[in-house]
């Protein structure tokens, strides 16, 4: 295997996991599992799912005490 396909590979997974890590895959891996294991229920648009986890992260109390 030359040293180019080696660095290549290790480049993708590096970028897959920085997506991972900053949440920027949230709406493939969110997809992925509904199509899995709720395939009756429709999937939400990106838009729809982006403005539904803003709803959630920002409304009611998010503090410990």
């Amino acid at each position: 295997m030359s040293k180019l396909r080696l660095l290549g590979g290790a480049a993708r997974n590096l970028w897959r996991w920085l997506r991972a890590a900053s949440g920027d895959d949230a709406y493939e891996r969110y997809v992925a599992h509904t199509s899995q294991a709720h395939p009756a229920r429709p999937v939400l648009s990106a838009r729809a799912f982006y403005d539904e986890r803003q709803r959630r992260k920002w409304s009611g109390i998010n503090r410990c005490c």
